[in-house]
């Protein structure tokens, strides 16, 4: 008679035995160890938070008839039109109608790219160098205008700035053209770059860092044109 006779083989299973469900056991625990472990060492990251554009720094002349050959005063970060040009554009499009084309003479600027893209359109650029001053900055609303911007350089101190940004938003200043308004500061005041050594705060201001001080845009009250007051982004 065979030994196994009356012995039930229910549950087993060919090739089965203790030893090996433990060590499949084992291996299936340690499987969800490794799950578990590369969940938390590789975390999911948190996105960046955006960062601000800082407020353009511009003076414009407020309504009435204008004086001079200047409607104002702008004084960018750099001399980067594809990153300056936004800004400035975010401020002059609810006052003067959507900007659309804009010129300048390149002496100053370094890379003139043939379309800048602001916010929810695409400004043209073009350079002329005889007739533009290399200290201008020519903006082109569609129809609705054309705006002439003195353009302070980048690296000008801040009394200085603030000195051109007033005389060029003066209606009652002289009718000097943008260059020979910054000569004339200079002759009366000194060398027109830096005034005084930057402070922390400032030098972070002219390597582009936010501005600690945010400037509202007025809402356009009257018909398009020049703008309803003055403007200072500092």
């Amino acid at each position: 008679m065979d030994s196994t006779e009356g012995i039930s083989h229910t549950g087993f299973h060919a090739g089965s035995s203790p030893a090996k469900d433990e060590t499949r056991a084992a291996a299936e625990a340690a499987r969800r160890r490794v799950r578990i472990m590369s969940a938390t060492l590789y975390p999911t990251l948190p996105h960046p938070e955006p960062v601000a554009t800082p407020a353009a720094r511009l003076a414009l002349k407020t309504d009435g008839p204008s004086r001079g050959l200047l409607d104002g005063a702008w004084w960018p970060r750099s001399r980067d039109l594809l990153s300056e040009l936004p800004a400035l554009t975010d401020v002059l499009d609810p006052l003067w109608g959507r900007i659309t084309r804009i010129a300048v003479n390149p002496e100053h600027w370094p890379v003139i790219p043939r379309t800048v893209p602001v916010d929810g359109h695409i400004v043209k650029v073009g350079w002329f160098t005889p007739e533009i001053d290399p200290h201008k900055l020519l903006l082109l609303s569609y129809g609705t205008g054309r705006w002439d911007l003195l353009v302070i350089p980048p690296e000008t101190g801040a009394e200085s700035a603030a000195r051109l940004m007033a005389a060029a938003s003066d209606h009652d200043g002289p009718p000097l053209t943008a260059s020979a308004l910054i000569a004339a500061d200079e002759a009366r005041h000194g060398v027109l770059a830096a005034d005084q050594p930057l402070d922390p705060g400032e030098a972070w201001e002219h390597e582009g860092g936010a501005s600690a001080v945010s400037v509202a845009v007025p809402p356009q009250t009257g018909p398009p044109g020049r703008a309803s007051r003055l403007i200072i982004g500092m």
